[in-house]
Order: structure tokens, then sequence, then C-alpha cells
């Protein structure tokens, strides 16, 4: 965990105490100030709000409802046990044939994952309908949590056919899924996506460290070059941390 990050005091030097302009907002502003600066850096711990409030001569709610107008910004975020940090930017992603491993790679930032079940269930009527599998058949389930420089993002859940139950815990929790399969010589061809929202269940909101609220989801079925469908995934995100990107082209 990283330690908490003391705000400079001459930061606050020049507040107008008796003036129209409220506290709370004099002190948003200046915290904002130094995030934009990058005098707090991506992933820095903010004071907690006693300590703060003391040392400006404030008090609690003032400093609470100051740094709750910086998380609305999406300039920081409270997580659970760690306290109010600066957020790492949010993740861009285009609408590819790529997995969130490689494009959090590809962005500058840190991949990592938690692996959150690995087990061969049987296929139910919709999973042998999306796979175009037996009813009953063994298939792959993974769900993992994935982080960008250490700050959970997205639950990923997955459906491999049998072919790929063989897949280890070790590979799903070094590499990205896509990854795994291109070393099995998979080449993912085309994929069927579908991007929506919904509101995030308790789990969830544990998980991803920002409690109830609503999520980004997307469905992806991938195919290979062959035509055959090689995964399922349903995936959920941080709004305030991730978000796609279409361009659309008018023919």
């Amino acid at each position: 965990m990283p330690d908490e990050s003391v705000l400079p005091a001459d930061l606050f030097s020049d507040m107008d105490r008796s003036g129209p302009i409220p506290l709370y907002h004099q002190v948003a502003t200046r915290i904002e100030s130094a995030i934009l600066s990058g005098d707090l850096p991506p992933g820095a711990r903010l004071e907690n709000e006693i300590a703060l409030g003391q040392r400006l001569g404030l008090s609690r709610p003032t400093i609470r409802r100051a740094i709750q107008d910086v998380v609305d910004k999406g300039l920081l975020v409270r997580r659970r046990g760690v306290g109010t940090q600066v957020v790492h930017g949010q993740l861009s992603r285009k609408v590819e044939l790529t997995s969130l491993y490689e494009d959090l790679a590809r962005s500058g930032k840190r991949p990592s994952t938690t692996l959150l079940s690995h087990r061969i269930v049987a296929a139910d009527e919709k999973m042998a309908e999306i796979l175009t599998v037996r009813l009953e058949s063994p298939v792959l389930h993974l769900r993992r949590l994935r982080y960008a420089d250490g700050v959970p993002i997205g639950v990923l859940e997955n459906f491999l056919p049998e072919a790929f139950t063989a897949i280890g815990a070790a590979e799903l929790e070094s590499s990205g899924l896509y990854q795994v399969l291109r070393a099995r010589n998979v080449t993912i061809r085309v994929a069927h996506q579908r991007i929506g929202a919904r509101t995030a269940t308790a789990e969830e909101g544990r998980l991803l460290g920002f409690g109830h609220g609503a999520v980004l989801t997307m469905d992806r079925t991938a195919f290979d070059d062959s035509g055959r469908a090689v995964e399922f995934g349903h995936h959920c995100y941080r709004p305030d941390l991730y978000s796609f990107e279409v361009t659309l082209v008018d023919r």
C-alpha cells in the first residue's frame, strides 16, 4: 500500500476564509490543481480527512465535501481498506480483436490478474448454443480480476470449449487469454460483441472497490479462422476508469 501523500501547506496558503467562495470549493480546486500539475502523481494516496482538516483548521465535513468534489470529477477514487487515491487515468479501449491484457500493456499500463475461479463445468443450454458444443459437455469456466497499475478495473468471466480445458491457472495469471490461445496456434478471426451497462452486483462492487453503482459490460463470442467458437466472455468494468472507443464511417 502506498504511503499517504501530505499536501504542502503552501498549496492552501492563499485561501480566503472570509470571502464568498465556499471553503470546500477552494480546497477542492487546490487538490485538483496538485493532481493536474503532477504534484500528486497517479496512484498517490491522499492523507486522511481528519489529518488534512486539522492541518488546515477546517471541519471534517468541509474536507469530505472537497474530496468528494474531486472524486466526482474522476480525479480521485475511494478504495475500501486503502483510502483515497489519485486515479491512473481512464483506459479508452478501441473495439478491436484484442484482449484487455494486451490493450493495457500497449497503453503503457502494467496489467496484472487475480484468478477468482478456474474450473471445468458442464455446458448448460445457453453455453452449448453459444459455443456450438454438446449439452453438458465439459467447458472451462474462468473468472478473473484484472488490474491496471495495481488498480482493479474489470471482472472478466469466460467460457471455453473442451479443447481448451487444459489451460492452466499459471498461464492465465501471467498472460492474457488471447495470448494463451495464440500459443496454442489459435487465430481469432472474428467476434460478435455487445456493449452495455447494468448495476454492479455486491461482489463486483467489492472486487472493483467502488461499492454500488453501474458497470460497463461487454459480451463477446470469438471465432477462429475455421469458424469455430473458441470463447465466450462476459466482462464488466468500472465506468470511471474504463471506456470503449468506436470509429464510425459513413459509407
